[in-house]
């Protein structure tokens, strides 16, 4: 629940900044010279690729939970079997070893979105976070039935 609030806040903080910076665009626009048309024009480029990345990440999001509750229902979400040092976090070679069974498990089930779901956790306890990312696409992919390019 506090990672939803935290990023509830960061999005409204986000929305309110791209309004701001777009009114700062829009009053460059107004302004009718040549060269505060352009950098009102640039300015707002800025609000938009913002809103673009902003609103991909929610939906990454919203369909990464869907497919957590999903799996949750039919009893699939992984355990947490990990060893933590006394500060809580995770051990490194706890986190291998779990990754090495999770990675096992997808090459012997490729198109089993809930096997792409357990690896991406996995790559995500190993602090690999771009490929926990790639992982949970592929899921999520899988999962809504779309191709899904073999990986490099």
């Amino acid at each position: 629940m506090r990672a939803k609030i935290t990023y509830l806040v960061t999005a409204l903080v986000l929305v309110v900044y791209f309004v701001l910076v777009g009114s700062r665009g829009v009053l460059l626009i107004r302004h009718g010279t040549p060269l505060t048309v352009v950098f009102g024009v640039a300015v707002l480029v800025l609000p938009v690729i913002g809103v673009w990345f902003l609103w991909k990440n929610t939906q990454f999001v919203q369909r990464a939970n869907r497919l957590a509750a999903e799996l949750e229902a039919e009893g699939g979400l992984p355990v947490d079997e990990l060893v933590r040092t006394p500060s809580g976090r995770v051990d490194r070679a706890s986190a291998d070893a779990v990754f090495a069974r999770r990675r096992a498990e997808t090459e012997d089930h490729p198109d089993d979105w809930r096997c792409w779901f357990r690896l991406a956790v996995a790559y995500h306890d190993a602090r690999d976070t771009p490929r926990a990312r790639e992982a949970m696409q592929r899921a999520i992919a899988l999962h809504a039935g779309r191709p899904v390019p073999e990986q490099g």
